[in-house]
């Protein structure tokens, strides 16, 4: 048996959604635990020429409920990205999800080899389906889980690998 398209996106993306969230109640406990302004975290950055962990989520979101629209050849919803809480950014994420499971198997499946064009500015991009969700989608959506994380992390929220990959 072969794993279509939307095996391949759609429950994969819902369930890194679960954890992203968890690991977002996680670091608002710990703010709460530790007196420290949940500011500190949602702006925090890794470097200082990469986007705050707010934004981190932001793309994440962006990039599935993008691949999912894209791949089903549905409108793209647009977001407002001025989350500026845990809540908020939560929020977004059950947001995400709720639009995810909106997605039906037969709109994804055969768009394998859907052309999907990407604007950035005057460039563009061109990607057949597969490749597009492969090779740019899951790239980009875990770079951007990976950060949020890392950000968190490195400021003292106690996470473990667990928590990024969840339960099997």
């Amino acid at each position: 048996m072969s794993l279509s398209m939307y095996q391949a996106s759609i429950p994969v993306f819902i369930r890194m959604l679960k954890n992203l969230s968890s690991i977002l109640d996680k670091a608002s406990a710990h703010a709460e635990a530790r007196k420290i302004d949940p500011s500190v975290f949602i702006n925090a950055r890794l470097a200082p020429d990469m986007y705050p962990l707010s934004k981190q989520v932001q793309i994440a979101t962006d990039m599935v409920k993008g691949c999912a629209a894209r791949l089903a050849g549905i409108e793209l919803p647009s977001y407002e990205d001025n989350e500026t809480t845990f809540a908020e950014l939560t929020a977004r994420i059950d947001k995400t999800a709720a639009f995810l499971q909106s997605v039906t198997a037969e709109q994804i499946d055969g768009s394998e080899e859907r052309e999907i064009v990407l604007k950035f500015g005057s460039q563009e991009a061109r990607f057949l389906g597969q490749a597009y969700l492969l090779n740019f989608v899951y790239p980009n959506f875990h770079f951007h889980l990976t950060t949020t994380y890392d950000i968190l992390r490195h400021n003292g929220v106690e996470l473990g690998k667990k928590d990024y990959v969840g339960n099997y």
